[in-house]
């Protein structure tokens, strides 16, 4: 994925990066902070993962799906690279990867400030990863794709604390003792300026559910470290 967006000129290096990884939440969290960038005025990509409808809406900017000949005309773009791609010892780019690329591609063309970046499996191989955050936040992580990441908590932990960066802010939903032991070792390990950021209490939130307060004050605590007031 670095070599992909190298090709294109490193579009992700014209915007400030924010990854989100973890098991449950990732979106809702996405969705939040992209609404108070959007009130705040600040122009944000969303790159998100699945679509309901229309592949497009993976790529979002101020809410809003690529439109279909600029998704067309990025894809066009970006097949010649593909098609002559120079790393075999890589493998060939995957959907995801292309996509990846497409997204931050179309945030830089489009004056996006910042770019939300949903992970897409676990975090220190994904996609996404190939970019510098300057905040990583962690949803609340369980079990899941146990047969990539590993089969206890402890291992999915450390798979996701892969966007840990040295010396950045990474914002940590509250986990189960193993997840959250794991995470405490990954922060020291990488230098990482890690936070725990607690459920909101009495918040009223536009979306249902009692699980919808933690990644609200993820969201929140995102922001602020953005500098949005």
């Amino acid at each position: 994925t670095r070599a992909l967006l190298d090709l294109l000129g490193a579009p992700d290096r014209r915007m400030r990066c924010v990854l989100v990884a973890g098991t449950k939440g990732k979106g809702s969290t996405v969705a939040f902070l992209g609404s108070v960038l959007h009130a705040a005025g600040v122009r944000a990509g969303m790159y998100t993962q699945p679509h309901l409808q229309s592949y497009r809406e993976r790529v979002r900017v101020d809410g809003q799906a690529i439109g279909p000949d600029a998704f067309v005309g990025l894809v066009e773009e970006l097949w010649p690279h593909v098609e002559s791609w120079g790393h075999p010892e890589m493998g060939e780019p995957t959907t995801f990867e292309v996509t990846t690329a497409l997204a931050l591609e179309h945030f830089a063309r489009s004056g996006c400030e910042i770019a939300l970046l949903e992970v897409g499996l676990g975090g220190r191989l994904d996609a996404t990863n190939a970019t510098e955050p300057e905040l990583s936040v962690i949803t609340p992580i369980s079990r899941d794709h146990v047969a990539i990441l590993g089969s206890t908590l402890a291992r999915i932990a450390r798979e996701k604390a892969g966007i840990l960066r040295r010396g950045r802010l990474a914002l940590l939903a509250e986990q189960r003792p193993t997840a959250a032991s794991a995470l405490r070792a990954a922060c020291r390990a990488t230098g990482a300026r890690c936070q725990v950021v607690p459920p909101l209490r009495d918040a009223v939130l536009p979306l249902a559910g009692e699980h919808q307060r933690q990644n609200a004050a993820l969201a929140g605590a995102a922001a602020r470290a953005l500098g949005i007031p």
